[in-house]
């Protein structure tokens, strides 16, 4: 009896919290929807690469393998990458309520620019400052997401499918985008169906050395 009453009145030993756990997340819809347009409004060119350092290293709302899955994913559906991303990560904090207030963030304050921006730019395009400086912002554009390329590569290091393998299928996108040109959908559907059917297969072998 004296035992059983110890092993009551003893507390239990708290579970590890999992990886998932440890991440930050908005406290209310109005903190994502102001993180969202103030992404959207530096993202000159291209808001992917902000959104890797907003989302991944200031805020901690996803880790970088969670941010490469979720790219992954909006890469396949139809629609804008971004706009995709935002939906996904509002629905995963706060429901249909946190997609919605997401893609307002997201659309609203770059709406205005270019609605703004679009009834003056048939007045100044053939000025020679603004042409240099779309280009300059151009080049500052493409660093960005070479940049991000870089910062995502690490986490491409736990990838089931080995980083032989990833190194091969990235090596091998770069050639059918630039190189041979061919459609999106031909590169998603061989190259993005290779590497599932890589990780699977080293997955399943991992299950059975066990």
């Amino acid at each position: 009896m004296r035992c059983c009453a110890l092993a009551h009145s003893t507390p239990a030993a708290p579970m590890p919290s999992s990886p998932a756990a440890a991440h930050h997340r908005p406290h209310s819809l109005g903190e994502l929807f102001l993180t969202f347009t103030v992404l959207a409004l530096q993202g000159f060119g291209g808001v992917l690469a902000v959104a890797q350092r907003e989302l991944v290293e200031r805020k901690g709302w996803l880790s970088r393998e969670e941010f490469l899955d979720t790219y992954s994913f909006s890469q396949l559906l139809p629609g804008p990458n971004v706009v995709n991303m935002a939906l996904m990560l509002g629905d995963r904090f706060f429901g249909w309520r946190g997609a919605l207030t997401a893609l307002a963030g997201m659309m609203a304050a770059p709406l205005l620019i270019v609605l703004v921006l679009a009834a003056s730019y048939g007045r100044f395009a053939e000025h020679e400052m603004v042409a240099g400086a779309l280009r300059g912002m151009g080049a500052v554009a493409a660093g960005l997401m070479v940049a991000m390329a870089v910062r995502l590569a690490a986490s491409l290091r736990s990838n089931p499918a080995g980083m032989v393998a990833c190194a091969a299928l990235v090596v091998a996108t770069v050639v059918a985008m630039a190189v041979l040109r061919l459609p999106l959908l031909w590169i998603l559907g061989g190259l993005g169906g290779l590497g599932w059917a890589l990780a699977h297969w080293q997955l399943r072998r991992a299950e059975r050395q066990r």
